[in-house]
């Protein structure tokens, strides 16, 4: 993989999707027009700073985030740039600073476990694997005890939700008016699924990341609700499977987090 330098002196490199074929709104699609991964690097004082964008499908995207992490990246969105593409298509954002050829490393570690994925599974999987969730019971009582708050109990889901505070053109606002954390359990409690959504400030974002891929947790969206509220609020969209309480563990664990 060849880089190019910028009349600015910035460095970049870049790996066009073309292995596995994009269709959007049923025409196929080049990878030209839109489904190129890059990584840009520039001088900051005696270190460098990266900026970048991964092009991910829906199984990609835990391996590279881990893969980000373990080398130090941070991963500062998550979301789509199209609508009826089959597969689904993500794009992974990315920054860093520090040493160039670490961060060199960083991202070919990350789209090298890109790479491993399509090498086991030439088309993307729509699907963990994981099938169906628990008939059984809930004990929402000890989801309560690891939250820290109270369940609303509806048609077999435990849902819990904790509020928060910020100002919108001067107006203090809270939970009411969006301003949550929440997870969503349903199934038993050997074979549950929680969904749900973190609410962070700039600082809070990668902390919370990095507890819930902890407990193996999947972050499925990282992006803003808001614009002009203060502070600025970062929303991060999660799921996950497993034993009920153990998944409660890893949302605990992220919102210890948001207070270190």
């Amino acid at each position: 993989m060849s880089a190019t330098v910028t009349s600015d002196g910035v460095v970049r490199i870049g790996w066009q999707r073309d292995d596995a074929p994009v269709r959007i709104d049923g025409a196929a699609f080049p990878p030209a027009a839109g489904l190129g991964s890059w990584a840009a690097f520039t001088a900051v004082g005696d270190h460098a700073m990266l900026m970048g964008d991964t092009v991910v499908f829906e199984d990609e995207i835990t391996p590279a985030m881990d893969a980000a992490f373990a080398n130090g990246l941070s991963v500062t969105a998550l979301h789509n740039h199209f609508i009826y593409d089959d597969p689904p298509v993500y794009f992974m954002h990315i920054g860093g600073q520090g040493e160039a050829e670490a961060l060199a490393k960083g991202v070919k570690a990350m789209w090298d476990a890109i790479r491993s994925v399509r090498a086991a599974h030439s088309a993307p999987r729509r699907s963990s694997g994981a099938g169906e969730v628990g008939t059984g019971d809930l004990d929402s009582a000890a989801l309560e005890r690891i939250l820290g708050a109270a369940a609303s109990v509806n048609g077999g889901v435990a849902k819990f939700t904790f509020a928060r505070e910020g100002v919108m053109h001067g107006q203090r606002i809270g939970g009411s008016m969006g301003l949550t954390t929440w997870a969503a359990f349903i199934g038993d409690d050997s074979a549950a699924a929680v969904a749900g959504d973190f609410m962070m400030t700039a600082d809070e974002v990668q902390p919370v990341m990095r507890a819930l891929r902890r407990h193996d947790v999947h972050i499925v969206a990282l992006h803003n609700h808001m614009i002009g509220e203060e502070p600025t609020s970062y929303f991060l969209h999660f799921w996950g499977r497993g034993p009920a309480q153990e998944l409660a563990a890893g949302i605990r664990a992220a919102l210890d987090a948001q207070k270190e």
